[in-house]
């Protein structure tokens, strides 16, 4: 097989090794050209001291091949353990996650029969970063990082691919009113490159109310681009109302590498029974195969699944009396695809790939911007603090202010509870004292000078955050 694109494979956990065994079975009877480079994955390599799931050769492989087939993993409970889904997004720079989720109505129930949408999610910033901290005893603290680049990024990309396929609109979901600031970066940069794509119609979505229209309403969409949480959450909900969740395979995309796998998780309660649906890790495999270039066999396959589906061969997962006409398992499904290979579906829209490897590479570059005019204005510091009230903190903070800086508000949890705090709000040990110039800008070693003052005085400051205007405008939430 001269020809042959080389892969790498990992089985995974639970029925992670029956699924992929169905899966490989039907992608080699439908003539797909692959040099599968198997690796072992999952809760036996955890064991063996690797944090992320996967060991050196199995990282190296990838990185040879640039293609991971990935069945589910059981990531162990614990410390020092972390899910290999989350560790090779961020190690591999698989920065978009795409979760096709599409109805199969009747064959399938679903109360959204003309269900038909993608769901593209941002995969590797937004609090799925995982930088957290235990700042005082009642207050833990989760970061959400969100940058123009990375959002830049995934927006060309849903745009391009809703233009590679022919896709008519796609939709932001944000909550750029409350979270101002993170979610607004992520709209303005959607608006803007919106712009450049004059046929594909734009719009946006308080992700709340979207994610409620999406579940009521699923055909009013048609490619969906969010933050990482907001992604994960919509596009479980997005592939469940399609009928079954086990059906629903993903992608993630980087620069360098990708990786498929299936929606559902592992089901180690299911292991070994021969009763799982190979359906999801098959679909992520034929979303495999368009990346690589081999769409013909890709269509094939995916034909094939389609009218198996039609002629009501299911597993049990998805078997309904009335409509399904014969139950089976995972070996007997993954035969009868094989049976049906070159057919096409009677009732569900068949489906056609392009035979050479889609690229977005020169559309994704990100756009040179000039860097802003930054002025340091001022900083919270946040406290440790439970020796009383707000005015009694403020009587102790407002004399070390120092000359360059004056104590402008503090606030508990977001709330402003001084000056003219609310007698009512509730209060923690954690405390925001915000800082801000009384005249020209000031440099870092008036800040160093701050907190050498709050040392001296005994007041366990645990944080701080620099106060910027970046040209000209606030760069930090008013309160």
């Amino acid at each position: 097989m001269a020809d042959a694109t080389p892969i790498t494979l990992a089985r995974g956990d639970g029925i992670g090794p029956e699924v992929a065994d169905a899966a490989l079975h039907i992608l080699d009877a439908a003539g797909a050209r692959l040099k599968v480079e198997e690796v072992p994955a999952g809760e036996a390599v955890y064991r063996r001291g690797h944090g992320g799931g996967l060991g050196p050769d199995g990282w190296a492989s990838i990185r040879r091949t640039r293609v991971f087939l990935k069945g589910p993993v059981v990531t162990p409970q614990g410390p020092g353990f972390k899910s290999l889904n989350v560790t090779a997004r961020t190690a591999l720079g698989l920065f978009a996650n795409v979760r096709p989720c599409v109805s199969h109505h009747p064959y399938v129930r679903t109360r959204h029969p003309r269900m038909d949408v993608v769901i593209i999610r941002e995969n590797e910033e937004d609090l799925y970063t995982g930088i957290e901290h235990r700042q005082t005893d009642d207050v833990i603290q989760s970061v959400k990082l969100v940058s123009q680049p990375g959002s830049e990024r995934i927006v060309r990309y849903a745009f391009e691919y809703a233009r590679a396929n022919r896709r008519r609109k796609v939709t932001a979901l944000v909550k750029d009113n409350i979270m101002k600031m993170s979610d607004g970066l992520f709209l303005r940069t959607f608006q803007e490159v919106a712009a450049e794509y004059p046929e594909i119609k734009a719009d946006h979505l308080i992700v709340d109310i979207g994610a409620a229209r999406l579940a009521d309403q699923p055909e009013r969409f048609d490619v969906i681009v969010t933050l990482n949480l907001y992604g994960d959450i919509v596009s479980d909900i997005a592939a469940q109302i399609t009928g079954s969740i086990g059906l629903a395979g993903s992608a993630n995309i980087g620069d360098r590498c990708a990786m498929f796998e299936a929606l559902h998780g592992a089901a180690p309660s299911l292991a070994g029974q021969g009763v799982a649906n190979p359906s999801g890790l098959l679909m992520a495999s034929v979303m495999m195969l368009v990346h690589i270039g081999q769409g013909d066999v890709a269509a094939r396959v995916h034909n094939a699944w389609l009218r198996t589906v039609e002629d009501g061969i299911h597993t049990a997962d998805i078997f309904s009396r009335g409509m399904s006409r014969l139950r089976v398992g995972t070996q007997a499904f993954a035969d009868a695809v094989i049976e049906r290979l070159g057919q096409f579906p009677k009732t569900l829209p068949g489906v056609s790939y392009a035979v050479t490897r889609p690229s977005f590479d020169t559309a994704l570059r990100p756009s040179g911007r000039a860097p802003a005019v930054k002025e340091l204005v001022g900083v919270d510091v946040f406290l440790h603090w439970s020796d009383g009230g707000p005015d009694d903190l403020a009587a102790r903070v407002q004399p070390l202010a120092g000359p360059a800086l004056e104590l402008s508000s503090i606030s508990n949890r977001s709330q402003t509870v001084w000056p003219d705090g609310n007698i009512g709000t509730f209060c923690t040990d954690h405390w925001r004292c915000r800082f801000l110039v009384r005249g020209e800008p000031i440099v870092h070693r008036d800040i160093v000078a701050l907190l050498d003052r709050l040392a001296v005085a005994g007041l366990d400051f645990i944080q701080t955050e620099n106060l910027c205007n970046f040209d000209g405008k606030a760069g930090f939430s008013a309160t």
